[in-house]
């Protein structure tokens, strides 16, 4: 024969044609091919080219054995991969890696093989949840094994300080970054341990899951082994713990927001901040079973950071099917509890800055980290940066846009200690921290700042410099910023509020809203609003529609974010119908929210720090506080103290004032200066003063000559929360003794029935300046000078309130009231229209029968509509439309 020829057809072929046809690629049919005759095909046929069989390399009809052409089922006759044939190196039915086993014969795929020899490999796996927490197979000589080895040791050293049977309810393990970090054994085997966890996070942590897994797995099979020796039952020699997080708390070092970009993506960062926003709790699917349309079978599909995915083919051998459809409630489908908590940077000391909307980050939370705080809580959230599209942006340029977000590792709440599902900042209401950490160099600086012989004078010319005077109202202030002890915190209780309120009213360019930015800043955590600019939401707490998920979420507003801190409102009077806002909140310290079927409460547990100008732009002494602020008396009476600031032209006083200005400017620094008393300026208080060596008033002067340096702003701020933090005072038998008894003469001093200016609000009021003046010197015990200085301060605030025009004391007048001048005149033409509505059953007065009324009675007011005006604020006129009212009180 010759070369290139065959009997029954082409070259390289048989009967179907060249490399392929009928009777397979490469080999087939009829004819001999090149040296050889016989059978069909080169290299192979009956009597081919090195003889044997009817394929290449002899078989029956495929490629390496198979059955029926080249790489199982013929080249461009069938698939490639598949046919009718055998696979590559196996022979059967199926595809090209596929086949009953390497190199053999069989039925199958070569996917099937592999998976084969998985299982083998992962029976042979000393880690009994390694399919928890990783989709590779276990490999011996891998680096992963060798690092949970070293976790493993980790975590058998320190397995008695754990509460198994809690790691296994929760499914998590607290691990301390600083324990970890710092254990010698750790340290030694894996040096690079920290550099590994910033840039792989995922791994580290899945490897101390699979880590402590194994070692609550090996310590539950010595227990069961334990109690077999000793012939007792055991239910189940099976052990199945779940999957365990592992908890990373104490990270270092925190991340600003700000610094959020790209670059951190998929690395494991710390931030701190004001939650400001908390989500509903919804399932999040983790691994979803799918049911193949085309035998039945069910498989489960892990979905990586909630993407949703589908299998790509089926894992029956027989079947070539690619259409699934989910099960969710197949056993094998598994879902955690999901939540997205939405963290603010927090903006007060060296992180404020202005012109910018503060920053924020989405947290997504899971399992038992649910629930772990509410909004206004100060958090510290461990977790890896991840990236997710919006999902609403529809164009090809926007589907490229992602958003950042973290997905929790742990969450600290208020003091640091990592938080539980269900446990916010309510389960700690004497917890006053706000998660503050001092340093060695910061405890010697507020130790020497506390051995100061005279702490409270030089905190209050350190507390706002450039303002002139004021001393007593600064020393206030500085109390406030203290706050005195919470009482019955515990739930069987009603707890008794413990931050003072400062209410200052006065003159325009009196420099309140200075002193409300000084006190904002030194404040370790404060809030700055302006009244006429802010609404009742934005003080309180808004709720909130997602766009995504339809879902409510809550979104704190001013107070709730000043939890545990100061609130400075400016502009008070401008509130309005805002400030009932305030009632809730400034006493029984919450928030409360009732609104589209949703009721809820946020603790609001700051000291309201107030600045307000008179109505008309000057403070009338003939009215009283409620009349000059247009304010009403339940709001009132909930300021601890209040504080009036009069421009009262004083020759002495002008001079330094103007002298000090001038310093100021001129670049002389910062300097510390004295204030007149005001019985130089207003009027003499002298009989409210008690026989005292000094009083306070001039302890906190300068003498001439002396000089005073203030304490910096990042000092003092750190002092003031170390004091909030750790110190608890509590009164001594004498300064109790010393507040009963200046309580007692307040309220002997009433002369009629329906004048009370002091109440029980007022005494508890001594009671929580005098607690913060024993913790501003860091002292558990409050004293008898403690409550004496509280005292004179109290005096200076009602000597301001119960003050007439002429500089007269009476406490007959209320400030909750009227005026002295208006008193009788009202109470005169509220008598007069009683006895006038019961002549003419009329109930209802316009204007000019009101002033009739009034002339009649010889009542001669210099404003009568203001007097009109007041009436029905004291609720003894309804106003009922313009120029109308109806009188109540019939």
């Amino acid at each position: 024969m010759s070369g290139g020829e065959s009997r029954g057809g082409s070259w390289r072929g048989g009967r179907g044609g060249r490399r392929g046809g009928g009777g397979g690629g490469g080999g087939g049919g009829g004819g001999g091919g090149s040296g050889g005759g016989g059978g069909s095909g080169w290299r192979g046929g009956g009597g081919g080219w090195r003889g044997g069989g009817s394929g290449w390399r002899g078989g029956g009809g495929g490629w390496r054995n198979g059955g029926g052409g080249w790489r199982g089922g013929g080249w461009r006759g069938r698939p490639w991969r598949g046919g009718s044939g055998g696979g590559g190196r196996g022979s059967g039915g199926g595809v090209w890696r596929g086949g009953g086993g390497l190199g053999s014969g069989g039925s199958g795929t070569f996917g099937t093989q592999r998976a084969l020899c998985q299982v083998t490999l992962d029976a042979l796996c000393p880690y009994k949840g390694w399919a928890l927490y990783f989709t590779e197979g276990f490999i011996e000589s891998a680096p992963t094994v060798k690092k949970i080895k070293v976790f493993e040791k980790y975590f058998t050293s320190r397995i008695h300080l754990y509460d198994k049977d809690e790691i296994e309810r929760q499914g998590s393990i607290l691990v301390d970054y600083a324990d970890l970090i710092g254990d010698k054994t750790v340290r030694k085997a894996l040096p690079d341990l920290t550099t590994e966890l910033k840039e792989q996070p995922e791994l580290i942590l899945n490897s101390l899951g699979v880590a402590i897994h194994q070692v609550l797995t090996v310590d539950l099979e010595k227990q069961a082994a334990e109690l077999q020796g000793e012939e007792l039952p055991v239910a189940t020699p099976i052990i199945n713990i779940p999957h365990i997080s592992a908890r990373l708390y104490n990270y270092e070092p925190l991340t600003p927001l700000r610094t959020l970009r790209a670059s951190v993506f998929g690395r494991l960062v710390c931030v701190k901040g004001t939650v400001v926003r908390v989500s509903n709790i919804r399932p999040f699917c983790t691994r979803l079973a799918f049911i193949c349309l085309g035998c039945s079978h069910t498989q489960s599909l892990p979905l990586q950071h909630g993407k949703y995915a589908t299998p790509t083919k089926c894992t029956q051998p027989d079947c070539r099917s690619r259409s699934f459809t989910p099960c969710r409630s197949s056993p094998l489908t598994h879902a955690v509890d999901w939540q997205i908590i939405k963290v603010q940077e927090l903006m007060g000391g060296e992180q404020r800055e202005t012109g910018r909307i503060p920053r924020t980050v989405e947290c997504h939370l899971t399992s038992d980290l649910c629930d772990s705080c509410v909004p206004g809580d100060t958090v510290t959230v461990t977790g890896i940066v991840r990236v997710t599209n919006d999902g609403i942006s529809r164009g090809n340029k926007d589907q490229c846009m992602f958003l950042l977000y973290l997905e929790g590792i742990s969450v600290s709440n208020t003091k640091g200690q990592p938080s539980k599902s269900g446990q916010g900042s309510r389960g700690s209401l004497e917890d006053r921290s706000g998660g503050e950490e001092f340093s060695l160099k910061e405890l010697y600086a507020i130790q020497e700042i506390q051995s100061q012989p005279d702490l409270l004078r030089v905190i209050v010319h350190s507390l706002c410099p450039v303002i002139y005077g004021h001393l007593l109202v600064k020393a206030a202030l500085a109390l406030a910023l203290f706050g005195g002890r919470q009482k019955h915190t515990d739930k069987n209780s009603v707890p008794v509020r413990g931050d003072p309120h400062i209410l200052m009213v006065g003159d325009p360019g009196l420099g309140k809203s200075q002193m409300l930015q000084a006190v904002c800043n030194v404040a370790p955590r404060g809030i700055y609003v302006c009244g006429n600019s802010t609404s009742t939401t934005g003080l309180t707490v808004n709720l909130s529609r997602d766009a995504g998920t339809g879902d409510y979420a809550l979104e704190a507003g001013a107070l709730v974010l000043a939890d545990q801190g100061l609130c400075c409102i400016d502009e008070f009077d401008k509130l309005g119908s805002q400030q009932q806002a305030l009632l809730e909140a400034m006493e029984q310290q919450s928030v409360s929210l009732a609104k589209a079927g949703i009721v809820s409460s946020l603790p609001a547990r700051t000291s309201v720090v107030a600045a307000a100008n008179p109505v008309g732009g000057h403070y009338n002494r003939g009215k009283t506080v409620s009349e000059n602020l247009k304010m009403g008396s339940a709001l009132l009476s909930r300021f601890d103290v209040v504080f009036l600031l009069l421009d009262i032209p004083d020759e002495s006083h002008d001079r330094r004032l103007s002298e000090h200005v001038m310093a100021n400017r001129v670049g002389r620094g910062r300097t510390s200066s004295a204030t007149v008393t005001r019985a130089n300026n207003q009027f003499d208080t002298s009989i409210l003063l008690e026989d005292s060596d000094m009083p306070l008033s001039e302890r906190l002067q300068i003498p001439a000559g002396e000089t005073l340096d203030p304490i910096p702003t990042c000092l003092l701020r750190k002092y003031i929360s170390y004091a909030r933090q750790y110190v608890r005072p509590s009164l001594s038998p004498e300064a109790a003794q010393t507040l009963q008894d200046f309580y007692l003469s307040l309220r002997s001093q009433r002369h009629s029935a329906d004048a009370t200016p002091i109440t029980t609000r007022q005494l508890e009021s001594l009671i929580r300046l005098t607690e913060a003046r024993a913790r501003l010197d860091l002292r558990e015990t409050a004293t008898k000078s403690d409550a004496e200085d509280v005292v004179e301060i109290m005096k200076h605030s009602l000597a301001d309130t119960y003050s007439d025009g002429l500089g007269n004391l009476d406490f007959e007048r209320s400030q909750l009231g009227s005026g002295m001048s208006q008193r009788s005149a009202g109470k005169r033409l509220i008598n007069a229209l009683h006895s006038h509505a019961q002549r003419t059953n009329q109930k209802q007065f316009d204007l000019q029968m009101l002033r009739t009324v009034a002339s009649s009675l010889n009542i001669k007011v210099a404003d009568f509509e203001g007097l009109v005006s007041s009436l029905n604020e004291q609720g003894f006129l309804l106003k009922k439309g313009a120029k109308l009212y109806q009188l109540q009180t019939v």
